[in-house]
């Protein structure tokens, strides 16, 4: 049974980096038991409806820009799987979850960021999915949790986004003291996930401290990653928190394992 993962995938230029992070990600990748495929929500790729991928070959996309020249040049060239694709389709179906059909569309650097770092051959297939914000975490969970069963067949799902991400209070150029308010916010989160209290979680804007700065409303879509995979573990409900680091003050760098 594969775990599913929420993986933080923080400023482009971990794409060119060698730290903590990079190096943490290089490894987990060999660690890992080698998937059949990658199922991966991205907070780049937002849509009303949920977006499933049949795409053949992948596209490379570069959705940031003012960053070093070389970050530009780099492709990620993944593979689809239509088999995955079409049992995706499967399972919404039998529960209830409405979703459209994209056969063009690329990688985003939320996906080939952390991607290439797990996997920098692009020799594991990969199905892109999109995440809709303004949905409720419930709803959000229970998309998740309808693709459950492919764990069970060597399926590796992932949610890319970030716990704490507020690029209006991050302190570009600073790596020192991490911010006390982002440290609050994620220690919440961590006991609240430890002991899987979607109650409390659900209602993370208005419990947890600091929620205001970690997730503003105007960016909440690098949060919500985070349900999408603890809900594909639901039937294995242990969270464990794999790493956690920070770069400008407070940008977090958390991973997530859900289930076994």
């Amino acid at each position: 049974m594969m775990p599913s993962l929420f993986i933080a995938h923080g400023a482009p230029l971990l794409a060119i980096e060698n730290n903590e992070y990079t190096q943490f990600l290089n490894q987990l990748g060999k660690s890992l038991q080698r998937p059949k495929a990658i199922v991966l929500f991205s907070a780049h790729w937002e849509s009303k409806a949920q977006k499933v991928s049949e795409v053949d070959q992948y596209d490379t996309i570069y959705d940031f820009g003012g960053f070093d020249p070389e970050l530009y040049t780099i492709k990620y060239p993944a593979q689809g799987s239509q088999e995955i694709s079409k049992e995706i389709i499967d399972l919404f179906k039998e529960n209830g979850i409405s979703f459209d059909v994209e056969t063009k569309r690329g990688l985003d650097h939320g996906a080939w960021v952390v991607l290439r770092l797990l996997y920098p051959n692009a020799d594991v297939p990969v199905i892109a999915m999109s995440v809709n914000p303004t949905l409720t975490p419930e709803e959000q969970y229970k998309i998740g949790k309808s693709l459950a069963a492919l764990r069970a067949n060597d399926v590796l799902i992932i949610g890319s986004g970030g716990t704490v991400h507020n690029l209006r209070a991050v302190s570009w150029g600073d790596d020192g003291e991490v911010h006390q308010w982002a440290l609050e916010f994620d220690d919440w989160l961590a006991h609240h996930l430890h002991t899987w209290d979607t109650d409390s979680l659900f209602k993370y804007d208005s419990l947890a401290p600091n929620a205001e700065f970690a997730v503003p409303k105007y960016g909440n879509e690098h949060f919500v990653p985070i349900f999408y995979a603890m809900g594909a573990a639901d039937d294995n409900r242990k969270a464990k928190l794999i790493h956690r680091n920070y770069r400008y003050g407070n940008l977090s760098h958390s991973v997530w394992q859900f289930g076994e």
